[in-house]
């Protein structure tokens, strides 16, 4: 399979290693610097995988469905307008594979975060926040994955309207989101449920950025023979 990269950086270095490894071919990467020239090159890719800049998402996504081109991004920050996506990727008939992780285990994190959620809804007791720690890097703040970890609990808690970050001073029934940004950590999220009597926290740690790296090779080669929108969920089959 001709992979392209759209970013090129840590994350795109990473993909490039893990693709090669298996047997594909990495037929151009595309950083701010390229040029217009350099960005058709995309267009020859079976897939692209986008890791770039949160207000370069949206730009790069048009100009790859427009040109019918197969896109897996692992990009965050851009998901207040995932119905503009949605629908930009069926009106070319295009083909689009979003993940806010794309680390297996986070994904079945996730699927505890869940099954926990919805338990501990029935315990009044318990108030719920999060820790979420990144490299220095990081852009978006709280991150995707907290993200989606806070939605998850806020569906099945109908005690927990939404979700703050905790220095814009959450209110009662919002989730307390604390980002702290340090050093190299490649992700750490925790969920806390905590009462007068006890704390209750699961937490998922990652060592590496290859288990994110394998997650959008293996969603691009899922993606290859495909048409329309899809996630992890569709991946993994959760």
């Amino acid at each position: 399979m001709k992979i392209s990269l759209f970013g090129y950086g840590k994350m795109g270095k990473t993909i490039e290693a893990i693709a090669l490894e298996r047997g594909h071919e990495v037929i151009a990467k595309i950083t701010s610097n390229s040029t217009a020239e350099e960005k058709l090159k995309l267009k020859h890719a079976d897939v692209v995988i986008e890791f770039t800049r949160p207000e370069a998402a949206l730009t790069n996504f048009q100009f790859c469905l427009e040109h019918r081109i197969k896109t897996v991004t692992g990009t965050t920050g851009w998901y207040d307008q995932m119905t503009d996506v949605e629908k930009m990727c069926a009106e070319n008939g295009g083909s689009f594979f979003w993940a806010s992780n794309f680390s297996i285990g986070v994904n079945l994190f996730w699927e505890i975060n869940k099954k926990l959620a919805s338990l501990m809804a029935d315990y009044p007791a318990y108030k719920v926040s999060m820790d979420e720690i990144h490299h220095t890097q990081k852009l978006d703040e709280p991150s995707g994955t907290a993200i989606t970890t806070a939605n998850q609990i806020i569906a099945a808690n109908p005690r927990v309207d939404a979700w703050k970050l905790s220095h814009d001073g959450p209110s009662a029934s919002d989730l307390s989101i604390h980002s702290i940004r340090e050093g190299d950590v490649k992700g750490t999220h925790i969920v806390n449920y905590e009462s007068e009597n006890d704390l209750i926290s699961f937490k998922h740690e990652a060592k590496t950025r290859q288990g994110f790296a394998m997650g959008a090779v293996l969603a691009a080669e899922f993606l290859h023979d495909k048409k329309g929108f899809y996630t992890m969920s569709d991946m993994l089959g959760l």
